[in-house]
């Protein structure tokens, strides 16, 4: 090609400025642009025109969180690196299972039980089953569905929360789940890290919402979870999704509004006080049933 032709060629040159040689193209148009005229996008980068028109059709909790990326300030810390918690509570639940099987008293030594708490009514005083209780399952399928769903979320979710964080967010979640089951059911043996899960749905949820992604397919997967306890004939305690939904959701809304470092020891004292407040939250059921 003689240099009279690729001069002649305007696809060599910038379509907003023709005096500026340039080989990179609009990953929408293919329009080539210069470096002023790049804007970063997901994948490659988007000339002016196509960016404006991006933007249009961008919901509102998308412009929302746009706007909070632009100023330089997360939503939540992104720690990056392996879900080393997540595989660490999956190994651990398997392991359990697999000695409940030898052994079938660990799940009456472990599972929940709202009448360990109250030893003027039972004579037993055993708090830690109120975390406990996510470790034993009822049978392979539980365990199996129930490790499968930490899997799936823990992969995101840790990476983005950090493992501390995450596992804050995980007990938090198993706790307000034995709440739940104490307040509305308090008469029920239950085992499953179901409520811990739940917890990491509602925190998804939250977080999702306040960083503008699409959350349609998590709520509609939340409410098949969250049905099928109430389905005739299964033996789910849809008491312990709904509270750890609730106590997940809420650390959840805590994480991303104080996404801040110098807002880390509020984070740490907004998650304890609200620990502190399912906790007291035991108090009600010997008022109401005792």
């Amino acid at each position: 090609m003689t240099n009279d032709a690729f001069a002649g060629n305007r696809d060599n040159f910038c379509y907003r400025h023709p005096d500026r040689q340039s080989f990179v193209l609009c990953q929408r148009c293919l329009r080539t642009i210069c470096p002023e005229c790049q804007t970063q996008a997901a994948v490659g980068v988007v000339c002016p025109e196509c960016m404006a028109e991006q933007r249009k059709s961008q919901t509102p909790a998308q412009k929302k969180a746009q706007r909070r990326w632009r100023s330089g300030t997360p939503v939540v810390a992104v720690s990056g690196g392996r879900p080393t918690v997540t595989y660490t509570i999956i190994a651990i639940c398997a392991a359990v299972y697999v000695l409940s099987l030898g052994l079938p008293a660990i799940q009456g030594w472990l599972g929940f039980s709202a009448g360990y708490l109250y030893p003027q009514l039972t004579g037993a005083f055993e708090p830690w089953r109120l975390l406990t209780g996510t470790l034993v399952h009822s049978s392979l399928w539980h365990v199996g569905l129930n490790m499968l769903a930490l899997w799936m979320l823990g992969r995101g979710l840790e990476p983005l929360l950090g493992h501390m964080r995450f596992l804050a967010l995980y007990l938090i979640g198993a706790l307000g789940g034995s709440v739940a089951v104490a307040l509305l059911a308090p008469n029920s043996f239950v085992v499953g890290a179901s409520g811990a899960i739940f917890g990491l749905f509602g925190a998804l949820v939250v977080i999702g919402r306040h960083i503008g992604a699409e959350i349609t397919g998590i709520l509609i997967i939340l409410a098949i979870n969250f049905a099928i306890g109430f389905l005739p004939g299964m033996t789910i305690s849809w008491q312990a999704h709904l509270g750890g939904l609730v106590a997940g959701a809420v650390a959840g809304l805590i994480f991303a509004r104080t996404r801040r470092p110098q807002q880390r020891r509020l984070q740490i004292g907004m998650l304890s006080g609200w620990s502190v407040v399912l906790l007291l939250l035991l108090l009600v059921p010997p008022v109401l049933y005792g």
